[in-house]
């Protein structure tokens, strides 16, 4: 169906070989939209990792030791009662700077800047348990006017990013937890994002 498409659309056109056997060939002007939509993805891309780095300096500010672009293994509960793991890769995620566990409070922070991309999220709820198991706070950062804070389940806080900094649409609700160990054994083996002039992060609690 997709190809019938493209053909319609002048994107690809039909090709036989001296044998008969029928190719598919990008046309000019599908090369043209191929290139149009690597630059918008391209735009997408370097607006997103913008966010996620802003994102990332306010925790930081906040006194948190802070990961980018992590993959953690969460453990979920299978219907037939044992154990199924789950990858998950918050943009964001941080636990507060202290020595003491029950304080730590682990934040996964998801950026979002296309209105496609969020919908496409949230209809994954395999990602949105995995991201829970992980973290005793979850929010969603989108870039503002691409949705309604209403849009997005109550589970998550909501922060909207426009050109005066982020702000709190709806705050995360809370819970306690401690970090599994599979979890502290992918924070040991990641780096850290450096604080400002690689001092410590926010001061022991």
């Amino acid at each position: 169906m997709v190809e019938i498409e493209l053909l319609a659309a002048g994107l690809l056109e039909r090709q036989r070989d001296e044998a008969g056997r029928e190719t598919l060939r990008v046309t000019d002007a599908g090369v043209r939209e191929l290139a149009a939509t690597l630059a918008r993805n391209r735009a997408a891309f370097d607006e997103h990792e913008a966010l996620v780095a802003r994102v990332a300096l306010d925790m930081q500010r906040a006194g948190r030791v802070v990961w980018r672009g992590l993959s953690l293994r969460a453990p979920l509960p299978a219907d037939d009662g044992a154990t199924q793991w789950v990858m998950a890769m918050p943009d964001v995620y941080s636990v507060r700077y202290t020595t003491v566990e029950d304080y730590l409070e682990p934040t996964a922070h998801e950026i979002k800047v296309r209105r496609a991309d969020l919908l496409s999220d949230l209809r994954r709820q395999a990602k949105g348990a995995a991201y829970r198991a992980l973290a005793s706070q979850c929010w969603y950062v989108l870039k503002a006017g691409i949705a309604d804070p209403d849009e997005v389940p109550a589970e998550y806080g909501v922060m909207l990013a426009g050109v005066d900094g982020l702000e709190v649409a709806r705050p995360a609700p809370k819970r306690a937890m401690r970090l599994p160990f599979s979890v502290w054994m992918s924070l040991a083996r990641a780096h850290a994002e450096p604080g400002a002039d690689d001092e410590p992060q926010g001061r022991l609690g």
